[in-house]
């Protein structure tokens, strides 16, 4: 273990990159801290988990936890502030009966330092409730305490994570949101650690290096709209707004930047204070505001084809990420209004929650009727396409009423749109499992698993064995992409008969699933419904 930990580990988890007169101080708090893993025991348990580099920057992550409590940036108790909203304490899994909220707390250290381990590393998941996190946190939080009354607050720091409240530039608010993301302390080892990873790959797999920085420039834009932090699967505008404080004006604004639109577009015309766009794929219209875009002088020909992103900000459509354009070129034109995904990007601008809920809800009953009232089927892995297809059949004829014939056109008509592939195979899921299940999701749709059946020890599962039981049970729980509802279908219906559910660490998983689920299935902890809209009413999933 390196003896020191030095300024660039320090600055690594700042916004800013340029040390002020306060860092040398908190450098010193830091190597305070480094000093408590040394005992034997600590550092061995560290380094099974840890790189040497790793364990400087865990250091400076719970000095850079002191300091924002000490300059009142506000981050970490915006954490305790949801948490406790959520789950009506401040904390999972340690005991709370002396804790106190905006001060140091032994806890809070005992927390950050699990947090830090389950997010730098992924190869192994470490309990909370290891003694080696609780020993080393009370002799960091002793460290802490000894500075408690003399620590300066950073005041520059401060400065990164305030906005004016009368800002109405959509880039301004967007640099808050990527501070908070890509440059908090906080989300250091999640969300900045995985941007970086990204702009690796982008730059070692180049093939023309004069698109490396419009590839960076695109895949950070789209990261900071879409990605969820593992830390109560929160976007980054959902941060922003509980750092600035819901009474703070611009807070409205920040939870009501859209969706980020991205893809091809024809050029349509202008006017002084407008480009109008046209989405290829959905045929949608767009006036995006020339206070956004630089661009629009070259613009001269109509059909244009534009490849850029849009969100909107303030009842206005920004542009947000990289531009280019193309002549008309009518294979791109066919391309994208064949394209599914090209069209599911303007989905939520003509959902209706109450209309889908409604289907879901029938589909749900059908799926249900047809499964002899069950909401799960498993099946072997190759029989799991002819089972949906039947469902379909018994859906469409029961529940609906729509002859083979309509149905022949329906599908017709999809396929004219784009909307299914008359080549594509279906997946040969017996490559991976043997067996699997299909469950119906009462809030995403059909669903399909592999490799998890131990997870159920049901009368209608023959294929459960109890020595995979716990293996299956960790993965369906820890794998981001099996949806929360299957995963507390499990704990509802089969956590009495499953033993990884009677240990002694598997009952206290319990006491705080939800927060675990989030960490573990940040970005699909919140399931997506699976259908999009076609020709105005018309949907199909």
């Amino acid at each position: 273990m390196n003896e020191r930990v030095y300024i660039r580990h320090w600055l690594e988890l700042k916004p800013y990159k340029v040390q002020t007169t306060v860092d040398n101080y908190y450098l010193n708090i830091c190597n305070g801290v480094k000093k408590t893993f040394r005992n034997k025991r600590h550092a061995s348990a560290l380094q099974r988990y840890l790189h040497i580099d790793e364990i400087d920057l865990l250091s400076c992550f719970l000095t850079s936890y002191f300091e924002d409590l000490i300059s009142e940036t506000n981050i970490w108790n915006s954490f305790v502030r949801v948490h406790k909203r959520l789950y009506g304490k401040q904390l999972p899994f340690y005991n709370l009966d002396n804790y106190y909220e905006e001060e140091i707390n032994p806890q809070d250290i005992s927390f950050l330092i699990w947090y830090f381990i389950n997010t730098a590393q992924n190869k192994k998941f470490v309990s909370p409730f290891n003694d080696f996190i609780v020993e080393i946190a009370v002799n960091v939080f002793d460290v802490f305490d000894k500075e408690w009354e003399f620590a300066p607050e950073n005041e520059y720091l401060k400065t990164f994570y305030q906005i004016n409240p009368k800002e109405n530039n959509y880039y301004i608010a967007r640099n808050l949101i990527d501070t908070v993301l890509f440059g908090t302390y906080l989300f250091y080892p999640d969300t900045y650690v995985d941007l970086l990873l990204d702009e690796f790959e982008i730059v070692e797999d180049a093939e023309d290096e004069r698109l490396i920085e419009m590839q960076l420039n695109e895949t950070r834009d789209v990261t900071l709209h879409n990605v969820h932090t593992k830390l109560l699967a929160l976007k980054g505008k959902e941060w922003a707004t509980e750092i600035l404080g819901q009474n703070h004006l611009l807070s409205k604004d920040l939870l009501a930047i859209s969706n980020r639109i991205q893809g091809f577009f024809l050029y349509k015309g202008q006017d002084k204070d407008n480009v109008f766009i046209e989405h290829i794929a959905s045929g949608k219209k767009f006036n995006l505001t020339k206070k956004s875009f630089d661009h629009s002088h070259e613009l001269k020909n109509l059909d244009t084809i534009m490849y850029l992103g849009i969100v909107m900000w303030q009842k206005e459509w920004w542009f947000s990420g990289v531009y280019f354009n193309l002549e008309f070129n009518p294979d791109i034109i066919q391309q994208e209004k064949n394209s599914v995904e090209s069209k599911m990007t303007v989905d939520f601008l003509d959902y209706n929650k109450q209309e889908t809920d409604e289907i879901i809800e029938q589909q749900f009953a059908a799926f249900k009727e047809f499964n002899n009232g069950s909401q799960i089927a498993f099946l072997p892995s190759d029989k799991i396409d002819e089972f949906y297809q039947k469902y379909i059949e018994f859906y469409n004829g029961t529940f609906l009423n729509i002859s083979k014939e309509k149905i022949k056109k329906a599908k017709q008509k999809l396929k004219n749109e784009g909307y299914l592939d008359t080549e594509s195979e279906s997946d040969n899921y017996s490559e991976i499992s043997e067996t699997g299940l299909a469950f119906y999701n009462p809030v995403g749709g059909s669903e399909i698993a592999l490799d998890i059946n131990s997870a159920f020890p049901l009368p209608s599962n023959p294929y459960f064995k109890e020595e995979e039981s716990e293996l299956h049970v960790k993965r369906l729980l820890m794998a981001d992409s099996l949806s929360t509802e299957l995963a507390m279908f499990c704990i509802d219906n089969c956590k009495d008969k499953l033993s990884f559910f009677k240990n002694e660490e598997g009952k206290k998983y319990l006491e705080d699933i939800d927060f675990l689920l989030r960490f573990w299935k940040k970005d699909n902890y919140h399931t997506k419904i699976r259908m999009t809209f076609v020709g105005g009413n018309e949907k199909t999933e």
